[in-house]
Parts: structure tokens; C-alpha cells; sequence
């Protein structure tokens, strides 16, 4: 790995473009095939896997999608035995379509297939997901606030310290309905 490549010396944006020139040749798939796979222009992977581009988090997951990797695998530098992310801190990634955030605190180990994040959300727009990989489920507990969660055609309202669990290889929805709304994300690969 060269130092540019590092992801702990590099941007988020550097570290997201290395994970991409990796993965795709991982999967042995041209820039055109990934794009087309993904939905986005040719030209937007390009930018992306040089570094310059600004991905959104529907972008991030429909590159995931075509190379079938976890989404963490796009951001996730390597972990000391001991790990501390201070509330505000660490790789935070916006959506296009409402005010939602996420924040990869805990990656998948090569053992294991689950990814952990923090998500801020603001009433406004929901966030509303495309299906993820065949097998994904996703497990939230709410922080703080109020939210609509879960499948796309039955959401549920959740309060502090709620839990549900839905298929994430369906549509579903993140909405919040307060201010300073915030859960914890469990993705659960298969």
C-alpha cells in the first residue's frame, strides 16, 4: 500500500477513491461495468476513484451494490486493538435527499459480517433507501428524538431506546420526526 493509499493519512475522499480502484479490481470489472451496474455515469466513478469527486450516501451504496461489498469496506482504515470515536468525530458522510448523516464507528472484520454506525437525522425529507445487498438486515436502536423506521410500506415510529430490526434488501426508511434525532445502525451482512 502506497502512502497515498493509506487510509490513515487520507482523506475520507482519498481513502473512499483507493477502496474503489481496489474493489473494482477485486471483482475484475471495468470502470464502464461497475458505472452501468451502480447507475451513475462513467464519468462520476472516474472522479470518484481519483479522489475528486463528493459521493453521496446513496452513491456509496450503489457502488457497494455492484461490487457486493459492505459498505464499510469503502471507509474502513485500519483498526487498533482499542478504539475510541468521540460523539462529533470520525468519517461522517451525508445523503443527498434529506438531512441524514452517518458515521461508520465499527467496521466488519474479515470474521464477522456486520458493520456499526452513528446516524444524525432532522425532520425535513426521509431518507429513503434502495435495497441493499440480497441478506442485508439492519438492526437500529433510536438514541434520541423520534423516528419513522423500517420497511418503506410499514414504518415504525420509534422513541428513545426503541429497537427494530427489517430487511435491508427492501426498500426502507429513516425519517425523523424531532430535532436531534440519532440512532445507532447495525448492518448485518449474510
Amino acid at each position: 500500500m502506497t502512502q497515498s493509499d493509506s487510509p490513515s493519512s487520507a482523506s475520507p475522499q482519498e481513502a473512499i477513491a483507493a477502496a474503489l480502484r481496489r474493489e473494482r479490481a477485486r471483482a475484475g470489472l471495468s470502470l464502464t461495468e461497475v458505472a452501468r451496474k451502480a447507475g451513475i455515469a462513467k464519468s462520476t466513478l472516474s472522479q470518484l476513484e481519483s479522489g475528486s469527486g463528493n459521493p453521496s450516501i446513496e452513491t456509496l451504496w450503489a457502488l457497494c451494490v455492484a461490487l457486493d461489498i459492505p459498505f464499510s469496506r469503502l471507509l474502513d482504515p485500519p483498526r487498533p486493538m482499542v478504539q475510541v470515536i468521540r460523539a462529533g468525530e470520525g468519517a461522517m458522510l451525508a445523503s443527498s435527499q434529506s438531512e441524514y448523516r452517518t458515521t461508520l464507528l465499527a467496521a466488519s472484520p474479515p470474521t464477522a459480517r456486520r458493520d456499526i454506525y452513528r446516524i444524525t437525522a432532522e425532520p425535513g425529507h426521509s431518507r429513503d433507501s434502495d435495497p441493499h445487498s440480497h441478506g442485508v438486515v439492519e438492526h437500529i436502536v433510536l438514541g434520541g428524538g423520534r423516528a419513522k423506521v423500517g420497511p418503506a410500506d410499514a414504518p415504525v415510529e420509534l422513541h428513545p431506546g426503541d429497537y427494530i430490526c427489517y430487511p435491508g434488501d427492501s426498500p426502507h426508511v429513516f425519517e425523523a420526526l424531532e430535532p436531534g434525532t440519532w440512532a445507532l445502525l447495525v448492518s448485518e451482512y449474510s
